[in-house]
């Protein structure tokens, strides 16, 4: 038993490093962040026995880890964004509620996003789909960090199309005269049709709805063969306009006993398994792929809306109004996660780990083994240990925003402590039957503990045992984030407005309309000589 060689050692040492390295591929790992739109926790079959419409996700998830306590970082789009870009709660990033088609601004300049610290690192950088964080001047994506965009700069019932498809209230397709531009449609937009962008280019005003996902899958797969063939690594955001209203249904009659909702769930589904098989495709354990939402479902779309499983706010729901998007209740940001890398992530396993969006940005920089930002603190986690397995320790406390049902927006009045959640204030927003939860304020905080009450049906009262123990430590760590937060580098946005910032391809034509593809084409490289592309 001699002293070992050199080369023995050398031998084991690379070994171990193989085991334990998180990348395997030039050093780098490929990351693709696939973010659905207003998805409810429910809408996972692999969450919830009753949804049939997601095999290829549920293949995800037996492929994969499925997190089931995980929450996006705020309860609308904009925040939410915002948030897993930069790991920062809006309080901090200075995005606090949502950016409209007329906004100058956008998420604050002197945040860094995920996508430019991975740029920096060497990584091909795409977005594809939804942006909502500003599309005038710097705020566009190609100059926050990503190579290459297509998509459309805000939601998809931003703007009116040919192909209105379905919503509540319905809204009319874009007029062809003036006359009809000026017809207003309470929650419609009828003057401005939905642009189509591909870089700094309108492509396509206004947007056909029904091809639009096979468009994104499209481009979705071009970028990864592109970035595979430069042999460099590439980071794919792709925020799918599924399944925000309106919604399109690609089957007639539908396939799902849902209706229209369960077939445009089986659309998004379909995206995401020709998403996996295209990474698949190009080197099998290369490419980590983390699927999950902005923010829970839109109730007030009654049956376009998603399943909230077993969260539905039952406190609230007996006050009125609903406990899903823009409130504080868990069906707001508790959202599906499935994380799929193989070879380094464990498949068929379930993690109660409490993560969140926020996590997404500092994980993925230490995978690629980028530094993180300086001068500023980060509200999210490098959770990689959990990923792998190796924990199943996530957030101590976990900050929930207010979203817009209750509150001012931004400001921090919920929170969850282990399995303890805590509300400072409360409220409902819009719920299918008209019904809204006025905002409430709590002091001492109303306490639920969902280890016994996932429903948020009954708080704890206030003169009981378990309630006078936990106080104490759920106001030490209130205060403790909200000096931490005071006493950060913070942002402000600008949320100023300006109707000459609206994107629009073509003034000559009512609602900005441009006259086939060809056309559109010739028109934007005429108007790109003026001031249409909003940049």
């Amino acid at each position: 038993r001699g002293t070992p060689t050199l080369q023995a050692v050398l031998v084991l040492a690379v070994v171990l490093v193989g085991l334990w390295a998180p990348h395997v591929v030039y050093g780098q790992p490929n990351f693709i962040i696939i973010l659905a739109d207003d998805v409810g926790w429910g809408d996972l079959g692999a969450n919830w026995a009753e949804t049939k419409e997601t095999p290829h996700l549920d293949q995800l998830a037996a492929e994969g880890t499925r997190f089931v306590d995980f929450h996006s970082a705020a309860s609308t789009c904009s925040p939410s964004r915002a948030s897993l870009l930069t790991g920062r709660l809006g309080v901090r990033n200075g995005v606090t509620h949502n950016f409209a088609i007329t906004s100058v601004g956008g998420l604050p300049l002197n945040e860094t996003t995920l996508a430019e610290v991975l740029q920096e690192a060497g990584y091909s950088t795409g977005a594809i789909g939804k942006w909502h964080l500003g599309h005038h001047g710097g705020h566009h994506p190609n100059f926050r960090g990503f190579d290459y965009y297509f998509g459309i700069p805000y939601s998809h019932d931003m703007g009116c199309t040919d192909t209105p498809s379905y919503n509540l209230p319905p809204c009319p397709p874009c007029p062809r005269h003036s006359a009809a531009a000026r017809m207003a449609r309470k929650d419609c937009y009828t003057e401005v049709a939905l642009p189509l962008f591909e870089n700094v280019t309108i492509v396509q005003q206004p947007v056909n709805l029904s091809s639009l996902a096979t468009r994104y899958a499209e481009e979705a797969a071009q970028f990864i063969q592109q970035a595979s063939d430069s042999r460099r690594p590439f980071f794919l955001y792709l925020a799918l306009a599924h399944m925000h209203v309106p919604l399109w249904d690609p089957l007639s009659p539908p396939a799902s006993g849902r209706g229209i909702y369960g077939s445009s769930l089986s659309e998004m589904d379909a995206l995401v398994g020709r998403i996996k098989q295209v990474a698949d495709s190009h080197g099998k354990g290369n490419t980590l792929v983390w699927f999950t939402g902005d923010n829970g479902p839109w109730a007030q779309k009654c049956e376009l809306a998603g399943r909230l499983g077993p969260f539905v706010g039952a406190w609230q729901r007996h006050r009125g109004g609903s406990s899903a998007k823009q409130t504080t209740w868990e069906g707001g940001h508790r959202v599906p996660a499935v994380v799929y890398w193989p070879g380094h992530i464990p498949a068929k396993r379930t993690s109660h780990a409490l993560l969140s969006t926020l996590d997404i940005f500092p994980t993925l920089v230490a995978l690629a083994g980028a530094a993180l930002p300086p001068n500023r603190r980060l509200d999210g986690l490098d959770v990689s240990p959990v990923l792998f397995g190796w924990s199943d320790e996530g957030h101590e406390v976990l900050l929930h925003p207010n979203s817009g049902a209750a509150g001012k927006e931004g400001e921090i009045e919920a929170l969850r402590l282990a399995q303890y959640k805590a509300f400072y204030t409360t409220g409902g927003a819009l719920a299918c039957d008209g019904s809204t939860g006025p905002a409430e304020h709590h002091q001492p905080p109303l306490v639920f503990n969902l280890d016994r009450d996932i429903q948020e049906q009954e708080p704890l009262d206030v003169a009981s045992r378990e309630y006078q123990a936990v106080l104490p430590v759920i106001s030490r760590a209130y205060a403790r984030a909200l000096e931490d937060i005071a006493a950060d580098n913070v942002s402000v946005a600008d949320y100023s407005k300006d109707p000459a910032v609206v994107p629009c391809c073509s003034t000559q034509h009512v609602a900005c309309r441009c006259h086939g593809a060809h056309a559109a084409t010739l028109e934007l490289h005429v108007e790109t000589r003026t001031t249409r592309l909003c940049l």
